[in-house]
């Protein structure tokens, strides 16, 4: 009678167990990477230090990262919902957000203080000898606002020249097959443009504060995993003062990873925000708040027929990522 109740005994604790792994397996499942696009801009990179360093990991998150060179086709797939994220600059937000409301920028990756340029062939001296010459630029973007503030300083319009639409590793291309005179680009593909006779005519470090690159997320990824999105965030955030830290290092990583010359690597005319300026930029009170920057992209977009309503910018941007950043 004892042997029968101890099998008894063993036999309901191993049912009991049974039961007890199956009912918390669920929360077992490892949860899918976050899925963040970037295309080849210094300002997104930091995400790749986190990555190769641990950062993510170390946050409590695991990110895919997706490494695309075409911008524009790439914002149609993350309103697709192929990816979950997007690093994109400012004015491709509010172009974006026209089309796929359902979107939030969470944190500012960098501004530009110089590293966006126009470059140009070497007839074309000055600014002005852009009248009636063709300058390429990715347009519907951020891109074309930063072509026309240029022209500006010399009293042209756009209308003065004619816009090509190119995009940013197009522009050596373009300049070699006199497709262009002159055009907007960056690092590594201004290198290959100077190596080709183009010279460097003007730079964002003369349109301070208007070139903001940005972290968004899908609303519903913010809305069902916005514990992941806070560990992206703080992640990036380690990654990016790390590499200010560490610039030879950080140089060596991207350059390993993404397999380009570490002499096209250069965070000389690129600040990577930090989380304090973050949280100044998230101000709408601050006079030089993303807010306002956005609004300024808004008007021009609507000005020029790219968009046909403003945004609601309240809505745009989610700065409760930035309140926790230990």
């Amino acid at each position: 009678m004892l042997k029968l109740l101890r099998y008894v005994s063993i036999f309901l604790i191993t049912v009991c167990l049974l039961f007890a792994c199956h009912a918390s397996s669920p929360t077992e499942f490892k949860r899918l990477p976050l899925k963040v696009q970037f295309t080849s801009f210094i300002g997104e990179y930091p995400g790749i230090i986190a990555q190769e360093k641990g950062f993510f990991k170390a946050q409590g998150v695991d990110v895919e990262l997706i490494s695309k060179p075409y911008a524009q086709l790439e914002r149609a797939n993350f309103s697709a919902g192929k990816y979950d994220g997007t690093s994109i600059s400012l004015g491709s937000v509010i172009i974006l957000s026209a089309t796929n409301p359902d979107i939030q920028g969470v944190l500012v990756i960098d501004e530009s203080t110089g590293a966006d340029v126009v470059v140009a062939q070497p007839q074309i001296k000055t600014v002005a000898d852009l009248q009636g010459k063709k300058l390429g630029a990715s347009l519907g973007g951020f891109s074309e606002l930063f072509v026309t503030e240029m022209l500006k300083t010399v009293n042209l319009t756009s209308d003065n020249v004619k816009l090509v639409k190119l995009e940013a590793l197009e522009i050596p291309q373009g300049l070699k097959n006199n497709v262009i005179q002159a055009g907007h680009t960056w690092q590594p593909h201004l290198s290959e443009a100077i190596k080709s006779g183009g010279h460097i005519l003007f730079t964002s470090k003369q349109t301070p504060g208007l070139i903001l690159d940005l972290i968004v997320f899908r609303k519903e990824i913010i809305r069902d995993r916005p514990e992941d999105v806070r560990a992206f965030v703080r992640g990036w955030l380690q990654a990016a003062a790390y590499w200010r830290a560490n610039v030879q290092e950080g140089n060596a990583i991207v350059s390993k990873a993404l397999k380009i010359p570490s002499n096209t690597i250069s965070l000389e005319g690129v600040n990577l925000t930090d989380l304090g300026e973050n949280q100044k930029l998230f101000q709408s009170s601050n006079p030089n708040s993303i807010y306002k920057t956005a609004k300024i992209y808004a008007d021009f977009f609507i000005r020029s027929g790219n968009v046909t309503r403003i945004p609601e910018l309240k809505s745009l941007f989610n700065s409760s990522f930035l309140n926790s950043p230990s």
